[in-house]
């Protein structure tokens, strides 16, 4: 740097066009010391030889106009308060602290390198490009590191990346222990924001103590370290990105650097023999460095020095009025003239932009070199950039990159991203660090709206175990168009024809001793009974309706009554003609007087009647949806109605059933046409076993077929009474002529009084 800044002044001074005859003259030191150089930043602001107690600003003329440096952040902020109460320029090429953007506190300060801010920027950048979360942060004990920290911190905040581990080194810390915990920590990605020597210690320990496949991202402060890239081992700790100022080449740098060296060969007898070496434009007894060493020097400084210097220069143009003929050199330059006229400054130098924002700062040109450390040339390879002039870029080219291993981005992160449908639970202290689980049924996981949330499908929609999204839930019924309700239907229209087939039979064969044994105008009552409760198959199919909700049980349970009511009385009219008469004759002839069988059954259907009334007034059965029997399904039921008088009609055809039962029973030993129990027996035995599947099925079985096995149940229980009862003395009446006279009915009666006679 410092051959730079020589190699500069002799430039401008060499030049024709920039300053005419005028010359740049300059003083350096080296700030070795916060506390031991002030003598010479006095010196620097001295007026005269003392440092005045400024009133005004128009007439102060220091030592010199303007300051280059120093070049850490920490030197920096020692030194600058000085200049900056005396408005002397302070253009700086090294020191990126955020702090001097403040220009309340440093209203002269300017620098040609980007600020901590850009530089956490580009770091932040790339992470997230590698889709990263997951990083160690090591710096210096310096302003340049705890700023670094800070912004890179906030950054961290605002882009979701967890900080997995901080450490502030110096010159003895326990590097080894500081690696040990971040390796323990699984963290892959190693931000170095440090001073060079600091870096240079810690890359030095990680070879030595075989960390290996990290990830490192270098600060410019050794992003092009070419002496470290030479160490021994480095190719084992795995990828280096080094973050540096866009590369300008200085067209007669090295030329200037092998004369100069020449030079001080050749005179280095003329140079006196101080106790200390003597650096200045005659004697570079500095180092013993060839002019090779120092041109193979990391040049990541070398353009902001350049730049620095040629900001001085141009400012000073305008200053003096310089013209292609010469400058005004009598016009005297003040330090707040010349900061003036840096702020205005907008240039080109080597092909690279040189202006200054209301902070001071310079436009920002980085780029994001590789380095190779396996063996392969070049040392760094570019395979990146961010530029902010003239428009904001940054590009990434991957190709350039070969990881190792299988070729793939190397892991990064605290966790293990989620399978799809597992929601996060975040760890208390990263949000980063997250475990896994899934999402129950029914509920589902947005990556993009919340993570760590399993959303609860909506009524309509459902979803299986594992989700991301719901699925509109399929809507079930018993439609019409469905073959088993087609089945059903068909059944129930067949059977309301062949009662209307028997009605007529029987009507055609009204007078004949079978229609009369079957019960005669109670038959045509109760075949009407079975046609009504046929009717209410139909309102078990397609989607539910007020109507269909109400008639779909309540008029079967109804017709059934009366149509079991008949069937009972007439096994009770039986038991009593054969059993009973002869025993209680005169309860017997008022039976027949006042007809006690259509009396029975009128009190029995009227009192059916009233509850089946209060059954579906009470509480209207209405259509309603099952939304919890299936995750997939919302199936359209019926509600019962009022349970309670539910239970009472179920009851009411229950008790029937047993006492038309029992009264068929007991004439099972009667004359063969007008013995029953076969055909009754047989009907409730269908009826109690449909209804018992029915009732058995809807305990444990919620889903659309239980109204098919409901509407089944009907079916059957009503096929039972047709079947066993009407169809086989239809049979008789038609295939069996003989046996349809009152002779044979005499002959059976007969034949049964002299069995009965005999016992």
């Amino acid at each position: 740097m410092f051959e730079v800044m020589r190699f500069t002044v002799e430039e401008i001074n060499n030049s024709s066009t920039l300053l005419p005859n005028v010359s740049l003259g300059y003083e350096i030191f080296d700030h070795c010391s916060d506390t031991q150089n002030f003598p010479s930043v006095f010196s620097f602001m001295s007026q005269n030889g003392s440092v005045p107690v400024l009133q005004s600003y128009n007439n102060y003329q220091p030592k010199v106009i303007a300051v280059i440096g120093p070049y850490e952040s920490t030197t920096t902020i020692t030194v600058a308060p000085f200049f900056m109460m005396n408005l002397i320029p302070m253009v700086d090429y090294g020191a990126s602290s955020y702090d001097l953007s403040n220009k309340a506190l440093y209203p002269s300060f300017l620098r040609t390198v980007p600020s901590n801010k850009d530089l956490i920027e580009i770091i932040i950048r790339i992470i997230k490009w590698f889709g990263w979360n997951w990083v160690a942060f090591i710096g210096s004990q310096d302003d340049y590191s705890r700023d670094g920290l800070n912004l890179f911190d906030q950054s961290l905040r605002q882009n979701g990346i967890c900080m997995a581990y901080q450490e502030m080194l110096h010159l003895t810390s326990d590097y080894q222990t500081t690696l040990r915990k971040i390796d323990k920590l699984n963290v892959k990605v190693i931000v170095v924001f440090s001073m060079q020597v600091i870096a240079e210690n810690t890359i030095k320990a990680a070879i030595k103590y075989n960390i290996r496949n990290k990830v490192w991202i270098a600060g410019e402060g050794w992003a092009m370290n070419k002496q470290l890239f030479r160490e021994p081992g480095i190719e084992n700790i795995g990828k280096i990105f080094g973050i540096t100022e866009q590369f300008m080449s200085l067209p007669g740098l090295d030329d200037f650097i092998y004369k100069s060296r020449e030079n001080s060969e050749d005179d280095e007898g003329q140079c006196p023999q101080p106790t200390e070496n003597v650096c200045n434009q005659v004697c570079n007894n500095c180092t013993k460095l060839s002019s090779e060493d120092i041109i193979n020097e990391d040049p990541t400084f070398s353009f902001p020095v350049y730049s620095a210097i040629y900001t001085m220069a141009h400012a000073l143009h305008s200053v003096l009025q310089c013209a292609a003929n010469g400058c005004n050199k009598s016009t005297p330059v003040y330090p707040y003239m010349l900061l003036k006229e840096i702020k205005k400054l907008n240039f080109s130098l080597n092909g690279r932009q040189v202006q200054y924002d209301g902070n001071g700062d310079p436009t920002v040109s980085y780029v994001v070199v590789l380095w190779n450390t396996q063996g392969s040339l070049p040392p760094f390879t570019v395979i990146g950039s961010f530029e902010t002039y003239p428009e904001i870029t940054f590009t990434i080219n991957s190709s350039r990159i070969h990881w190792d291993n299988d070729g793939s981005v190397p892991f990064g992160n605290c966790s293990i991203e989620c399978k799809n449908g597992f929601q996060r639970e975040y760890d208390r202290n990263h949000k980063c660090c997250f475990n896994c689980k899934i999402c129950p049924g029914n509920t589902y996981v947005n990556y993009t709206k919340d993570p760590a949330t399993c959303f609860p499908c909506s009524k309509g929609e459902w979803s299986p175990e594992g989700s991301t999204s719901c699925q509109k839930r399929i809507i079930m019924y018993l439609p019409f168009t469905e073959p088993l309700s087609i089945l059903l239907m068909a059944s129930g229209f067949s059977l309301e024809l062949l009662c209307i087939a028997v009605t007529v039979l029987f009507l055609y064969n009204y007078s004949t001793p079978v229609v009369k044994s079957a019960g005669g105008n109670m038959c045509f009552l109760m075949l009407a009974s079975l046609i009504m409760s046929s009717i209410s198959i139909f309102f078990f199919f397609g989607q539910p309706t007020v109507i269909a909700c109400t008639f779909r049980n309540v008029m079967f349970c109804f017709f059934y009554t009366i149509c079991l009511s008949c069937l009972t009385v007439r096994s009770l009219q039986i038991f009593w003609v054969f059993k009973m008469a002869n025993r209680f004759p005169e309860v017997y002839k008022c039976w027949v007087k006042y007809n006690g069988q259509w009396l029975l059954i009128a009190v029995v259907s009227v009192v059916q009647f009233i509850f089946c009334v209060l059954w579906v007034t009470l509480i209207t059965p209405t259509p309603s949806k099952d939304e919890t029997s299936y995750d997939n399904h919302i199936i359209l039921i019926c509600s019962s109605g009022y349970m309670n008088i539910f239970y009472v009609v179920v009851s009411f055809i229950l008790s029937l059933s047993i006492l038309c039962f029992f009264f068929s029973y007991m004439c099972a030993d009667l004359p063969k046409d007008y013995n029953e129990a076969k055909s009754i027996t047989f009907s409730m035995l269908l009826f109690y076993i449909s209804w018992c599947v029915y009732f058995t099925a809807d305990m444990i079985y919620d889903g659309v077929q239980i109204q098919l096995i409901n509407s089944v149940a009907q079916l059957s229980s009503l096929y039972g009474i047709l079947l066993s009862y009407f169809i086989p003395k239809s049979y008789v009446i038609v295939f069996q002529p003989k046996k349809n006279t009152q002779a044979y009915f005499q002959t059976t009666i007969q034949s049964y009084t002299q069995t009965i006679s005999r016992m």
